[in-house]
């Protein structure tokens, strides 16, 4: 071990950089198991309030592309939805009407992406997405 790779106090500094890390991804929202936690982790990693009435406008947008989250999630999104080039039916997307909405956070980020690219052809700031789940997260059926 060179010198370097040791801390003044005898801490070892792969381990400590290794421990960090592990910390850092704890505190992210890859963690959430509720709707309410995957939020709270977008709205850190934004470092801002999330603000339903941005989300509300963000989900009607469309973005300079052809479609809109409501597109295919309906205007106010309690209710199943339809695909709008397949037909193929959507669950409802606000957690209230649907209660394994936003549980998984795997599946969260996959459809984020895939939809946010849909809709405004890249990804979805951290902040965006904080903002659309502030929104459907007052949404009741």
């Amino acid at each position: 071990m060179s010198a370097m790779d040791k801390h003044p106090l005898g801490f070892n500094a792969a381990r400590t950089g290794l421990l960090l890390a592990a910390l850092v991804l704890r505190f992210t929202s890859a963690d959430a198991a509720t709707p309410a936690e995957l939020l709270a982790g977008y709205a850190r990693q934004a470092a801002a309030e999330p603000s339903a009435t941005r989300g509300e406008a963000f989900f009607q947008a469309r973005h300079g592309r052809e479609w809109s989250c409501s597109s295919c999630h309906g205007a106010k999104p309690v209710s199943a939805g339809k695909h709008a080039s397949t037909g193929k039916a959507i669950e409802p997307l606000a957690p209230g009407a649907h209660a394994a909405r936003f549980t998984d956070p795997a599946k969260v980020e996959k459809w984020f992406r895939r939809n946010c690219n849909d809709v405004a052809g890249r990804e979805c700031t951290p902040g965006e997405k904080a903002d659309v789940m502030a929104w459907l997260s007052t949404l009741k059926p």
